[in-house]
Parts: structure tokens; sequence; C-alpha cells
């Protein structure tokens, strides 16, 4: 089951490649995979909650605070950026006044109650 700030596995298929391996060369105990700790980052930044309150099912904050660190230094989280902005899908688009022109008819023209103002008779 999926949890509310979770990936779709869409969106997870697109991205696993450019994550690095999660077993290190040199061996050592198993990390936890990059799904788990990539939905544990998207939960501290999506709730701005502190890396304490992270729940228990992502494991320990210290890990995923650690992993998060050290794709931030290496230049792994511009990565992942770099590759999901190769091919945009559009799901979110935000438009604001700046691209949007109001049409003829609501643009100040002639008419409307600025008019009428002007024609009411003045009251003594």
């Amino acid at each position: 089951m999926r949890r509310r700030y979770e990936i779709h596995d869409e969106q997870w298929e697109i991205i696993k490649d450019v994550l690095p391996a999660e077993r290190k060369k040199q061996g050592g105990r198993p990390a936890k995979d990059n799904r788990t700790m990539l939905n544990a980052m998207l939960w501290i930044a999506r709730t701005g909650a502190p890396w304490r309150d992270l729940p228990k099912y992502y494991g320990s904050c210290k890990s995923v605070y650690t992993r998060f660190r050290r794709w931030q230094m290496s230049g792994m989280w511009d990565k992942i950026l770099e590759h999901v902005a190769s091919e945009p899908d559009f799901e979110n688009v935000m438009i604001d006044a700046t691209v949007v022109r109001v049409h003829q008819h609501g643009a100040g023209a002639k008419g409307g109650s600025n008019s009428r103002q002007l024609d009411a008779p003045e009251a003594d």
C-alpha cells in the first residue's frame, strides 16, 4: 500500500536507474533500499517536519538524513532533477497573470459602472 507522500510506481521507474547502487563494493551490512529512503526524504520535504519526526516505518531518521546529505554532496539531486526535467509530463502547470491576457471586454473599455456615475445628476 502506497502512503500519502510516496512516489508512484511509474515515477519510480523513471528515476530508479539514476540513483546510486544500494550495496557498497566493500560489502558490509545491506543498506535500506533507495525507494524507501527517497520516500522518507519526500515525506520530510512535503510535510516540513523535522528529521526526528520521521515515521518509524521509514527507518532511522539518522540513516535517512545521512543518505540525503550524501546524495546532496555528490550532486545526486541535480542529476535526478535533470533526468526528470528532460521529459516533462505537465502534471502540474502554473499560470500567473504575466502570461494570461484579459479579454477586451474585461479590460476597462468604455462603459461599466464608472460611466454611469458620470451621467448621474448631482445631489444638492
